[in-house]
């Protein structure tokens, strides 16, 4: 068995930091400074990937290229396929010619583009975030934004900015589930810490989104809007994480954010609707494949046991326990598992996938047609699947090689300022998988070690590493590339979208590790 090394570089963790964090570099100056295509970007960074596992880590050959192979099978299986299916149902409602009366029924609604993104950016997509995750809430919410008008570039961006209050709760709960799994901590305390954390933050979210897309005058227009939508999502957010649990957080707080605005829109509203109402039997009709989602989802999840027992599952083959981790990283030495589950069935995209099919027979959709979909849902997303592949790849063999741990013991030598720096371990995490359930059960318990050594406050720290990763969602490649895709973007304009979100998510990390600094140190007996 192969035991990671924490400090390769002469023993000196500053020196094996510098060469871990190669990769990263390598992506950031390629996307955001040589505005390369994040596909190029990725693949690069995976080669240096490739290097500094084999030549600084003396990471076996073996199992350095299953490693980059077990993270590209999870890129394309479950992101990828959650990302086609999502993509393939709009294509459904656009070859039947029902998206634009989806789209008149919203515009009927609000013609304002700044509430119609707090409608479908920020409250529908929380509420698929809340029932499926792994992408699908980018991939749907943009798509549909870019066909009610949005530019591709700003449709991406909102949807990216917007995926942030939910993304912790995200999938009934997931990242929190893990992150009470692998740390062993009261799975009410960690819900209860997540929403003292992010709640004050998804208080001012909307009002964020909306000074981000439209300045200041355009804020000043519509902050009761923005108002309600921070005050019922933070408020549902608080209380059901605090009080009822994390699995139904998501989804209640989304619903009180849709539920408010649309009553607020009733009786105020900038400016008059754009179009005139559609029959209700037509609107129901370009809504089916929607609802059809949203159906199907919940239904996932609560037969989710059932459907389980179909997946099959793979011991990931010259990887699984023939590595060790070692302390710090881990409370004593434990071989690492790698455990693939093909969920073919229990996935999201399958229900996805089986909503675009219903959405089609219901729509009148011919064979000929849908075929024409799948086609041109499969053409558009060829380079974002290989982005995916190679994201993951590179981030699955950090995490096998020790690279990131290096990084994270690293973060956690910060001493008394840890509290705001775990909220940025969390964010790094996030930013390198593509997913808060994947940077918890990356970081968590290396963050309960660093606390109990510090004598702090362990949930509060294992709680921060999921808030501040949430923050890293938007700048991810995987979240990248799916915006990019989900609103066809021009390929190459990735660096745009990078660069553009990468001030906001450094900004809002650093709001949560601010907050856990006021836990830590000011309010201790607030924290939970």
């Amino acid at each position: 068995m192969w035991q990671q090394s924490y400090a390769p570089v002469a023993g000196s963790l500053p020196l094996s930091t510098l060469a871990a964090s190669v990769p990263i570099l390598v992506l950031l100056i390629l996307l955001g400074v040589a505005r390369k295509p994040a596909w190029m970007a990725a693949l690069a960074g995976l080669a240096a990937a490739a290097i500094v596992a084999a030549t600084v880590y003396g990471m076996p050959l073996d199992r350095l290229v299953s490693s980059i192979f077990y993270g590209a099978a999870f890129g394309l299986f479950p992101i990828g396929w959650v990302v086609f299916s999502a993509i393939l149902l709009y294509r459904v409602t656009v070859e039947s010619g029902k998206f634009d009366i989806l789209k008149d029924s919203i515009a009927h609604l609000t013609g304002d583009q700044r509430l119609q993104a707090l409608l479908i950016a920020f409250a529908f997509g929380a509420f698929i975030e809340g029932a499926a995750g792994f992408g699908t809430p980018v991939a749907v919410a943009g798509a549909m934004l870019a066909g009610l008008g949005f530019t591709p570039f700003y449709a991406a961006a909102i949807c990216l900015l917007a995926n942030t209050a939910p993304v912790a709760f995200g999938s009934i709960a997931i990242p929190i589930t893990t992150l009470a799994v692998t740390t062993g901590l009261p799975l009410d305390r960690l819900s209860a810490g997540v929403g003292r954390l992010c709640a004050p933050v998804s208080l001012f979210i909307p009002a964020y989104l909306i000074l981000v897309m439209a300045g200041r005058r355009g804020l000043r227009d519509v902050w009761p809007a923005t108002a309600v939508c921070g005050i019922a999502f933070a408020g549902t957010q608080f209380v059901v994480s605090n009080f009822i649990g994390p699995q139904l957080t998501d989804i209640l707080s989304s619903l009180a954010a849709m539920g408010s605005l649309i009553l607020l829109i009733r009786i105020w509203r900038p400016e008059a609707a754009g179009r005139v109402g559609r029959p209700a039997r037509e609107v129901a009709l370009a809504w089916a494949p929607y609802a059809l989602l949203v159906v199907l989802i919940l239904l996932w999840g609560e037969i989710q046991p059932q459907l389980n027992r179909l997946n099959a599952v793979v011991q990931w083959p010259l990887l699984h326990n023939t590595i060790e981790r070692m302390p710090p990283a881990v409370p004593k030495p434990s071989p690492y598992a790698a455990v693939y589950t093909f969920g073919w069935l229990s996935a999201s995209g399958t229900a996805c996938l089986i909503a675009a099919i219903l959405g089609a027979v219901v729509a009148g959709l011919k064979p000929r047609q849908f075929a024409r979909a799948l086609g041109h849902t499969a053409k558009q997303l060829a380079l974002a699947e290989l982005t995916l592949a190679a994201v993951l790849g590179l981030a699955f063999l950090m995490n096998y090689s020790g690279a990131t741990a290096t990084l994270g013991i690293a973060f956690a030598a910060t001493g008394v300022m840890f509290p705001f720096f775990s909220a940025l371990l969390g964010w790094l995490g996030v930013f390198l998988t593509g997913s808060d359930t994947s940077a918890n059960a990356l970081f968590g318990t290396l963050q309960v070690v660093t606390a109990h050594k510090l004598g702090m406050n362990a949930v509060l720290m294992a709680a921060a590493n999921s808030s501040g990763g949430v923050m890293g969602k938007m700048i991810s490649l995987t979240s990248i590339a799916v915006a990019a895709a989900a609103t066809s973007m021009k390929r190459g304009d990735e660096h745009l979208l990078f660069r553009f979100t990468l001030r906001h998510s450094i900004f809002l990390a650093s709001v949560i590790g601010l907050i856990v600094m006021f836990y830590a140190y000011v309010a201790p007996m607030w924290a939970p």
